[in-house]
């Protein structure tokens, strides 16, 4: 290689080399300053989506489940609404004393999503789950996304908690789609 072959490749390789990320700088502030708005948007679709096929469903398709050891569909519903309550009470926003869940206890969203409830009323704990998510999303300092929690016997950043609980929420309204689909219910905002 030419000398000044060599001097224009070296040029460009510094050049086009990444710099380091900074390390807890005032440059990281603009992301996690806008975590928490971009997935409470997020949650707000996602909620849309579930409230209204869990209101789609007829009530007589609430026992309905694809196979042995599967959720139904009420079940379902009332997991989602569980771990609205669970997952910010595991990083420090206790749950309403009335859901009996706690952040430390997992079992207690079990307790909580095997009620037996009518679907009006697991739709109406839905949406009171949601609000509460939300609220404590909303709440949420924006130094405390570094802070760990213990959760399922692993530690996460109040971030990895957030971005589980958005994703969650995404993996259950995939099943609620599909079992819709399998009672011929076309999910409203397919129509």
């Amino acid at each position: 290689m030419r000398p000044a072959h060599l001097l224009v490749a070296v040029t460009l390789a510094v050049a086009c080399t990444p710099a380091e990320p900074p390390a807890n700088t005032a440059a990281a502030a603009p992301a996690a300053s806008t975590l928490i708005p971009d997935l409470l948007r997020d949650v707000g679709e996602v909620e849309q989506k579930l409230v209204d096929l869990a209101k789609a469903i007829p009530a007589d398709k609430y026992g309905y489940r694809p196979g042995a050891g599967v959720r139904s569909v009420g079940e379902v519903v009332l997991h989602v609404a569980s771990d609205n309550y669970f997952m910010p009470a595991a990083i420090g926003t206790a749950a309403p004393a009335a859901t009996g869940i706690t952040g430390d206890n997992y079992e207690t969203t079990v307790a909580y999503e095997k009620r037996a409830v009518s679907p009006d009323s697991a739709v109406k704990e839905l949406q009171a789950s949601f609000a509460f998510l939300k609220q404590a999303m909303q709440a949420q300092a924006p130094a405390a996304l570094e802070a760990k929690s213990n959760m399922f016997g692993s530690e996460y950043t109040g971030q990895q908690v957030w971005i589980m609980a958005t994703t969650h929420l995404h993996e259950h309204l995939g099943q609620m789609i599909a079992y819709a689909r399998a009672n011929n219910i076309v999910p409203p905002w397919s129509k």
